[in-house]
């Protein structure tokens, strides 16, 4: 019987080894890269876009109502027959940076493709590895969009990407230091928040991408919300608030300023609350880098006269009535509230907005703040749609946009009455 030398076995067993060490080698380098798409997943909000209420994760199918029509995200898990089961990197990155499905055809720029086109590939390729290693596949096939003339001929979206789709990597600023840098590179390209707090043109493109923008992150209008302007003005702005305000509000959805409301909460929910606290800060630091783009250089100047009226049982004004009896137990008779509970509404951005829209979203409708591991609840402010007609609605917002040293203009009832039958029509 043949018996192999002592340096035989030696050989065998390293032979046998050596591969092993190879694979868990790879399978480590592997698990870090899913590792690394999972948060950059996270922190770009995919799960939030394309997933559609009740739905399967990433399977897409959430409706998108744009001013040109309505669309519905994509699928993203990796079935091969309606996801990206089939799709290359190659072909997956050019999805993602340059808007251009695996069949050639174009995506519309609700999917924030001009934000990704800035990108590092090796973050793209991240987010593939992740997606297709970690997310269950789903065959769900999208619905039609509905859009209207001429938009539904994507081939204009060609000419739409020459124009304004600007795949250059963000601007480094080595002057600025190593924090700045990130939190640039988290806002302009994989957070993207351009996309809904940077005002658009005529033909729907972000009129500035970067802070050399005077309209990068000034405020916007997005599916009849007003996202709020991000500049360092001190009125409308983030100009009152400090690097740590700003971190906290993206990690709870609270702070001595603000609570969230309406998309913002969906955004802190399934996204921002994963951050690391260097990436929030980094964020924080770039955010209070930017110049007020309203040039609101005077910061808010609390007026006690409300209060007082109050106090005396005084409903002089318009909507003073109402505004004790539905809004001054949470929010008190000073417009001061309860921190990281109920928000001030004397002196904070959204109620100074020149666009009362998610004022009156959040009368109509109510809202309920983000849901975070790193609260114990998550509170609901009630809708009084229900119970208070458009000109009692308008009336209140008047009296808020106009009290305890807020300076804002009034709501219309006009505007009450749009806002209430467009809602009517989604539901």
């Amino acid at each position: 019987m043949f018996r192999p030398m002592p340096w035989l076995w030696l050989a065998m067993l390293l032979s046998l080894l050596l591969p092993a060490r190879l694979v868990l080698a790879a399978t480590g380098a592997d698990a870090q890269q899913i590792e690394r798409g999972r948060y950059l997943a996270r922190i770009a909000n995919c799960v939030a876009c394309h997933t559609s209420e009740g739905g399967k994760p990433f399977a897409g199918g959430l409706p998108i109502r744009t001013a040109v029509g309505t669309i519905h995200s994509t699928n993203i898990t990796p079935d091969a027959v309606s996801g990206i089961g089939a799709y290359t990197l190659a072909e997956f990155d050019r999805a993602v940076r340059q808007g251009v499905a695996r069949d050639g055809k174009r995506l519309y720029p609700a999917m924030p493709y001009p934000s990704y086109a800035r990108m590092r590939s090796e973050d793209v390729a991240a987010l593939y590895a992740y997606l297709r290693a970690e997310v269950p596949p789903v065959a769900q096939k999208n619905p039609a969009p509905a859009m209207r003339w001429p938009f539904g001929m994507r081939w204009l979206l060609s000419v739409w990407n020459v124009l304004f789709v600007d795949d250059d990597p963000v601007r480094t600023d080595l002057a600025r230091g190593e924090a700045w840098n990130r939190g640039a590179y988290l806002v302009q390209a994989v957070a993207h928040c351009g996309a809904c707090h940077t005002p658009r043109g005529t033909l729907l493109a972000e009129k500035g991408l970067d802070e050399r923008s005077r309209y990068f992150l000034a405020g916007a209008s997005v599916e009849g919300w007003s996202a709020t302007n991000l500049t360092g003005d001190q009125l409308t702005g983030l100009g009152a608030w400090s690097r740590a305000d700003i971190a906290e509000f993206l990690r709870t959805g609270r702070n001595a300023h603000a609570t969230s409301f309406g998309p913002m909460s969906t955004v802190i929910s399934t996204a921002t609350q994963y951050m690391s606290p260097a990436d929030l800060d980094a964020v924080a630091a770039y955010l209070k880098s930017l110049p007020g783009a309203r040039r609101e250089d005077k910061a808010f100047r609390p007026d006690p006269a409300t209060a007082q009226q109050l106090h005396q049982g005084r409903f002089d004004q318009p909507g003073a009535r109402q505004y004790a009896v539905f809004c001054m137990p949470c929010h008190g008779a000073d417009g001061k509230g309860f921190a990281r509970v109920f928000p001030p509404l004397a002196g904070n951005p959204t109620v100074a907005d020149p666009d009362p829209a998610s004022l009156v979203n959040l009368l109509l409708d109510g809202a309920v703040t983000a849901r975070v591991g790193t609260a114990p609840a998550d509170y609901h402010m009630p809708g009084y749609g229900w119970t208070l007609d458009d000109q009692e609605l308008a009336n209140v917002l008047t009296f808020i946009r106009g009290s305890w040293g807020n300076r804002a203009a009034p709501v219309k009832e006009g505007e009450v009455a749009a806002r209430r039958k467009a809602l009517a029509t989604q539901r």
